[in-house]
């Protein structure tokens, strides 16, 4: 193997990682805030989770188109564009002031988030050999733990300072900066200034498909629909997705509301579950690709993060019949490392599965119906709070999607391998 004598690929990692960050942390902002806009602007609980919801309608609705541009002119200039909307939709959300306003808001943001993890899956497939995917994967994803993480301390703290309008203004302001940061560094592999021969044939050499050095697609993206293991993918992730995203919407709410946390507790608290899923995400993706290199065998590799983590999740179920805040906790947490866990092979599927050059629209496909999970869920919950004054059966529905889930990988997933379309 010819010496390495750059190592682009990692700052290239290190920009999906803030991406990333920044995407959860301003759609976490609402969630963080929820108590108090309910307080100030008297919204009810139903009322709540559409302002939630609204957000993912949009953002699964665009996964698609997203992808699909992404692929055909390029992650460089679609996920900038994308991170620029979203920023600017996060602090116009401040200036909201009923349900309406804000469902518009989430709706205009979820628009522009759309692109974030069908770009990043691209930008893997282009910039990382096979044996590097899964912690490269496991890294930018687990910023979505970082960003719900110190979403929570950091609103917070804002909140206590300048009122809840200025950490919507604050959060947009970062994207912005980041925006600046990726259009300076990012380029494909083959037009990269500062990339040597070294590290492109290093890349180039260590993948099965040369995704990016061409843009021809072998087929149209709703083809892909017809394939067993897509369905499986965009099934397990629903499932995946419905549990994670109580954690990022109500998981505030049900600190304050049910265990009767104060604000300042709430922040550090609620905290505590999206940091261990860093640990689990980061473990989850050093196994991907210690057991690939091992065995050579995606199936294996794959399936012990997905199986093994939505089996894991599932402890959420007890979260709520337990007294104990201790306890609850520590059951949360745990569900968290799994879905995590879970989630580091989840994103490296589209890459692994999709046809050449068409990485990005599979995964805007699969996060398309995950998303339908997203989107559900909030309203789920809010209407089962209304219902029954608890959140304990809330937490038993998203302990049954997990469940669900990990048999979906289990027995639907088969033989993952690029999808190699035929002519007829």
């Amino acid at each position: 193997m010819p010496k390495q004598k750059s190592y682009v690929r990692f700052h290239v990692a290190i920009l999906m990682l803030f991406a990333t960050v920044i995407n959860y942390l301003d759609r976490t902002v609402m969630s963080a805030a929820a108590p108090m806009i309910e307080k100030d602007l008297h919204i009810s609980p139903q009322a709540m989770g559409w302002i939630m919801s609204a957000f993912f309608l949009s953002y699964a609705c665009c996964q698609i188109p997203a992808g699909f541009l992404a692929d055909r002119f390029g992650q460089r200039k679609t996920l900038a564009g994308s991170v620029a909307w979203w920023s600017i939709a996060t602090a116009a959300t401040a200036l909201a002031t009923s349900p309406a306003g804000f469902i518009f808001a989430r709706v205009f943001m979820g628009v522009g988030e759309a692109a974030a993890y069908p770009c990043n899956g691209g930008v893997t497939a282009k910039w990382f050999p096979d044996r590097e995917r899964g912690r490269v994967t496991a890294l930018f994803d687990s910023g979505s733990r970082f960003g719900t993480a110190f979403a929570m301390p950091l609103v917070v703290w804002i909140i206590s300072q300048w009122g809840w309008h200025a950490a919507f203004f604050i959060c947009g302001g970062l994207g912005l900066a980041w925006v600046v940061w990726w259009l300076i560094v990012y380029q494909d592999p083959e037009k990269h200034p500062t990339i040597s021969t070294a590290e492109l044939k290093y890349i180039r050499d260590g993948q099965v498909k040369k995704e990016g050095i061409d843009k021809v697609q072998p087929m149209k993206w709703y083809q892909l629909l017809k394939y067993r293991n897509v369905i499986a993918m965009c099934i397990g992730f629903f499932m995946l997705n419905y549990a994670v995203y109580f954690f990022i919407t109500w998981f505030p709410t049900y600190l304050m509301k049910e265990r009767g946390l104060s604000l300042t507790e709430m922040g550090f608290v609620a905290m505590l579950p999206p940091l261990c899923g860093v640990i689990g995400q980061w473990i989850g993706g050093w196994l991907l690709d210690f057991v690939y290199i091992k065995t050579n065998n995606l199936n294996i590799a794959r399936k012990i993060n997905l199986v093994g983590g939505m089996l894991v999740a599932t402890l959420i179920t007890f979260a709520g019949l337990v007294d104990s805040i201790t306890i609850m906790m520590v059951l949360l947490c745990a569900s968290y490392v799994g879905l995590a866990f879970a989630g580091s092979a989840i994103w490296c599927l589209p890459a692994d599965i999709a046809p050449r050059n068409m990485t990005s629209v599979l995964g805007g496909i699969q996060n398309t119906v995950s998303n339908c999970g997203g989107f559900l869920g909030p309203i789920v919950t809010g209407y089962i709070i209304g219902a029954t004054g608890s959140f304990m059966y809330a937490l038993m529905v998203s302990g049954a999607a997990c469940l669900i889930g990990a048999l979906v990988y289990l027995f639907m997933l088969k033989d993952i391998k690029p999808i190699m379309p035929t002519n007829s």
